[in-house]
């Protein structure tokens, strides 16, 4: 190998070095900060190692803010969002690239839409139509919304992955006596994992950080979720930042964890969706 080669290669090694330490960086403040008092937060000690370990911020956020409370809302607001997107985007992906019928390109455009409709551009009517469908404060207050607003591009992955699934498997299938029903359900889903893997994540990274609807439709405390559950630990007066910094790691955590274990299936979709033919 060249000296330049090898030179070339080092620099390119320091670099994503540096890349990794600049996005690791956050997720290592995040967890330190959460192990602090608010005298080392501000001051003492902004970066380093916590001089005294307060696993004690965790206890307060999980007893005293209630944390687990708004730990299971969340996931119940996230799991029922990412089943119903999943299953009408499907479907819908389903009909508009493989069924023949009249007006399916206008419902494609008019399922396009919904990405240009901001989410908070229609708090108002929601609210209004929740309030008069008796749904605020439940749980279907959220996932409706949500499910509704994570459907375009929803959709918009899955059809994109759908027409790259070749047309003969579906004649296959008929061949051997499979109907509309077979060939969705033991054909094509199977072949979608990536693009279900995508949009899951997607879908549970709008609905677990939302604040705004989550804020607003819901005022039970036991029904609040986690984003709405960190806002009410910051005091008027005084504020214990320590287990607002636990809270950020119970809420942020899950997140990281969800896409590494799913990463693969996202680099699969990129990649299937990159290839036509």
């Amino acid at each position: 190998m060249k000296t330049s080669d090898k030179i070339k290669r080092t620099l390119v090694y320091i670099g994503l070095l540096i890349w990794l330490v600049i996005n690791l960086f956050p997720v290592y403040w995040m967890f330190t900060f959460s192990l602090k008092n608010n005298q080392e937060i501000f001051g003492e000690n902004v970066i380093g190692l916590p001089k005294h370990w307060l696993w004690s911020n965790y206890e307060s956020a999980l007893n005293t803010g209630h944390m687990l409370w708004y730990f299971r809302n969340s996931a119940i607001v996230a799991v029922a969002t990412i089943l119903i997107t999943l299953f009408v985007a499907l479907m819908a992906s389903f009909a508009l690239t493989r069924l023949i019928w009249k007006g399916r390109k206008t419902m494609n455009k008019f399922f396009m839409l919904g990405l240009t409709i901001p989410i908070h551009a229609s708090v108002v009517p929601v609210y209004v139509t929740l309030s008069r469908l008796h749904m605020l404060n439940t749980y279907w207050a959220l996932i409706i919304p949500y499910s509704a607003f994570s459907l375009a591009m929803a959709i918009l992955v899955c059809t994109g992955f759908m027409n790259d699934i070749p047309r003969e498997l579906d004649e296959a299938a008929c061949i051997d006596g499979c109907g509309v029903w077979g060939v969705f359900f033991r054909i094509i889903v199977p072949l979608m994992k990536p693009a279900v893997a995508t949009v899951g994540i997607y879908t549970f990274l709008q609905c677990w950080n939302e604040l705004m609807f989550a804020n607003i439709f819901i005022s039970k405390t036991e029904l609040k979720t986690l984003p709405v559950g960190v806002q009410a630990l910051s005091g008027q007066y005084t504020t214990e930042w320590g287990p607002i910094g636990a809270a950020l790691v119970l809420a942020t955590f899950p997140t990281l964890l969800l896409y590494i274990f799913l990463s693969r299936k996202i680099q699969e979709s990129f990649i299937a969706g990159a290839i036509k033919g």
